[in-house]
């Protein structure tokens, strides 16, 4: 938002138009911008756009640094190849993304360090069977990789990837809705990737049949209540995704104010969150009026609360819920996805209780055989609650892990759990693979480093 005039005496600041549609209240936080009066930190700058000049706070004494101002916008480019790889580089200096890649066959950036970038480290883009594998990717003004491909009209899957990366301290200018790992189309992965130190989310995905395995997640939404660290939302027809067997803790918004592990908003459906360790999360998993989605096998210890569902498109989400019924009765699809037509109705069954159930409730959602030890079980609205399936839930019951004070939770083998059909969750293959190709050796795990980019320190808060 520009800043259309600043009345010192009467202490307003008026925005030029057009105002944002969400509209300000009191105590509400925001930044200001580019503004030469705060700079007073270490790493902070001002821009002089009318007389071109560059205000710097080096981090450290000038004479023992390096300063560059680059204006390449990529610095790898690669359209339609096949069987290429690029290993062990040094990736930095691009205003825009470091690598873009287009309908790229087994393609590969692997080994690399990527880092001080105005957009996103990787792009992969269309192609197949493609992907970025142990990378260190940090310090950039976007997000990490974005994984985009595969045929959500047909399903047909892509295969793009992205496995045991270090994504951090990125959306360093963007600082919402550019992820870690940016994941769109049909059947691509995320898997061992560590990512941490993050203003808003770290696994943004869209489309269908994805899976997020395998992946260690701390300290992001750290600016963000309203978001989550695995996030998707707004859609009947994207399913079929799995997140299974990721490790997710110290997640708990702005302030610790609260935000979420795992967010499926605004309505979206059959997604299978299975096998994951959630610790110190607010929110830790959230269906927000979506349908057939699994909560099954998850360890939930000290969140508050662990499962939280809602049936918002039975109330305040009716209103935009009622164009895609509408949609679905005169044509049988969904934001232009033939949803009850093959391959969607064979693939995803459960469609088809759209039109013989209450297109509104959240219907078909499971919470079965999950553990919960210490903060709050759930908080699940009462409009939803006839339609939740939630059984067999070790609750307040000491699950006797091997050494909660060291966030070991695995289970020792004398746990009450194991009668109720808990499975075992590989809690040694979780995060980076120390055993392949990476660009740098992995810190000794679970570090817990949560700095402040230099840019939060000109927050403030509505008067």
């Amino acid at each position: 938002m520009k800043v259309e005039s600043i009345d010192t005496e009467r202490r307003i600041i008026s925005l030029a138009p057009p105002q944002h549609t969400y509209g300000y209240r009191k105590g509400q936080w925001y930044y200001a911008l580019n503004a030469l009066s705060e700079l007073d930190a270490p790493g902070e700058w001002y821009l002089d756009r009318t007389n071109g000049i560059l205000y710097f706070y080096p981090p450290s004494p000038i004479k023992n640094g390096e300063a560059f101002v680059s204006i390449v916008p990529n610095l790898i480019s690669v359209q339609g190849t096949s069987d290429v790889t690029f290993r062990g580089l040094v990736l930095e200096g691009s205003r825009d993304t470091a690598v873009v890649v287009n309908n790229a066959t087994r393609f590969k950036i692997m080994a690399c360090t990527i880092r001080n970038l105005g957009g996103q480290g990787v792009i992969l883009s269309g192609g197949n069977d493609s992907g970025v594998v142990g990378c260190d990717i940090y310090q950039t003004g976007k997000g990490g990789i974005s994984l985009l491909g595969g045929d959500p009209k047909s399903l047909t899957a892509a295969g793009l990837y992205a496995d045991n990366n270090h994504i951090h301290h990125f959306a360093r200018v963007f600082r919402t809705y550019n992820a870690g790992i940016h994941i769109e189309g049909v059947g691509n992965r995320a898997t061992h990737n560590l990512i941490d130190n993050a203003p808003h989310v770290a696994i943004l995905f869209s489309g269908n049949d994805h899976l997020i395995e395998l992946n260690e997640i701390h300290n992001v939404t750290q600016e963000s209540n309203d978001a989550g660290a695995i996030y998707a939302g707004r859609n009947w027809a994207m399913r079929g995704t799995i997140i299974r067997h990721n490790y997710l803790h110290h997640i708990t918004g702005f302030q610790g104010r609260g935000s979420a592990g795992v967010y499926l908003d605004d309505m979206y459906s059959g997604t299978k969150v299975e096998g994951n360790v959630f610790y110190q999360v607010t929110n830790a998993i959230l269906v927000g009026g979506g349908r057939d989605n699994t909560i099954e096998n998850n360890i939930f210890v000290a969140c508050d609360p662990a499962v939280r569902i809602d049936a918002r498109a039975m109330s305040w989400a009716k209103s935009f819920t009622a164009a895609w019924v509408k949609e679905l009765r005169e044509q049988g699809t969904h934001l232009g996805i033939g949803l009850l037509m093959p391959p969607y109705v064979g693939r995803y069954p459960a469609i088809a209780t759209l039109n013989t159930g209450d297109p509104y409730a959240p219907e078909g959602n499971t919470v079965t055989r999950n553990i919960f030890w210490g903060g709050r079980w759930e908080h699940i609205e009462p409009k939803a609650r006839p339609f939740l399936g939630i059984e067999n839930n070790l609750l307040d019951s000491d699950p006797r892990f091997v050494d909660a004070a060291r966030m070991n939770f695995s289970l020792r083998s004398d746990s009450t759990a194991y009668a109720l059909g808990f499975q075992r969750i590989p809690f040694e293959r979780i995060g980076l693979n120390r055993k392949t190709a990476r660009a740098a050796r992995p810190e000794a795990g679970l570090l817990i480093d949560s700095p402040r980019d230099s840019a939060s320190k000109s927050l403030r808060t509505t008067p």
